[in-house]
């Protein structure tokens, strides 16, 4: 058994503790029930769950949402507009976002749906160093559609360049 200064009383019967934590006007709560013996703790109950419930609440502020930008590529795109788009695409993936290639076809341009996806594809072999396909490309009504994640190792190097 642990008071409620926090040092330890030894094995004491579940009687004792339990006058013990009345005497003292607090609750007697079952630490880790499956040590050998049981530990139990003198403790106020409602200020033990209220500090668990902030410990949770600080765990999730430091835990990063993944973001899903989207960069979406024309069917007739030239060189030089692919490479912006590639390099806002690896900018994305170094701040640790997933990105979404799209490439969007209008009219009837849907015909020559496979220059799109190789497109496509080229699109992910230029990024094959700083991401990974999440997924493989889809065609989703006038849309040829990919996710990428980022690579682990290259958002440590983001990660030490920026500092």
């Amino acid at each position: 058994m642990i008071d409620a200064q926090g040092q330890a009383k030894g094995v004491v019967a579940t009687r004792d503790a339990l006058a013990l934590a009345k005497e003292a006007e607090l609750d007697l709560i079952e630490v880790s029930p499956n040590a050998k013996p049981p530990v139990a703790k003198i403790l106020d109950f409602g200020k033990y769950k209220y500090e668990q419930t902030k410990a949770a609440a600080r765990s999730r502020l430091k835990q990063k949402e993944a973001v899903t930008k989207e960069v979406r590529l024309g069917f007739k795109i030239d060189s030089h507009d692919f490479e912006v788009k590639a390099k806002r695409a690896e900018k994305f993936l170094s701040q640790g976002n997933k990105v979404k290639a799209a490439v969007m076809f209008r009219g009837r341009e849907i015909v020559h749906a496979d220059l799109g996806r190789d497109l496509l594809h080229r699109f992910v072999d230029r990024l094959s160093n700083s991401a990974k396909i999440e997924q493989a490309p889809l065609r989703q009504g006038r849309s040829i559609q990919t996710i990428l994640a980022p690579k682990p190792h290259a958002q440590a190097k983001a990660a030490q360049s920026s500092s």
